[in-house]
């Protein structure tokens, strides 16, 4: 019922800049974002958390990457950017679109979270 899909991943060089894009979609039921972010995973790694926003607009990002990425959203269209710039092969992984939301349907509400299927993120030279 509920979706996210994540695009704009693919290879790019040390030093460039990528923008990955997550959009939430649903059928049958209304849904609210209580909050969007990414995460990324490189292998022989664990699943981090890169960057979040949340409903009121307050963001946070992890330490390796504060000063190069920026998350953002466009609430009407349901969607969450990550905008990477000065990228390193460090930052190398399978990025994920993850979001909380309140869900809605003819029988029940409650929040949960999602999770997209993953864009590459390959940086290399």
């Amino acid at each position: 019922q509920v979706q996210l899909v994540e695009s704009g991943g693919g290879l790019v060089q040390p030093g460039g800049s990528m923008r990955l894009s997550c959009a939430a979609s649903g059928s049958g039921v209304i849904f609210s974002i209580d909050a969007m972010g990414w995460y990324r995973q490189a292998p022989g790694k664990q699943r981090e958390l890169v960057a979040t926003i949340i409903s009121g607009g307050s963001t946070n990002y992890a330490d390796s990457v504060k000063g190069r990425f920026t998350i953002s959203r466009d609430s009407a269209r349901n969607t969450v950017y990550l905008q990477m710039n000065s990228l390193k092969p460090e930052d190398t992984a399978l990025y994920y679109c993850h979001a909380l939301m309140m869900v809605i349907s003819t029988t029940q509400k409650g929040s949960n979270a999602y999770w997209g299927q993953g864009t590459q993120v390959t940086v290399s030279s």
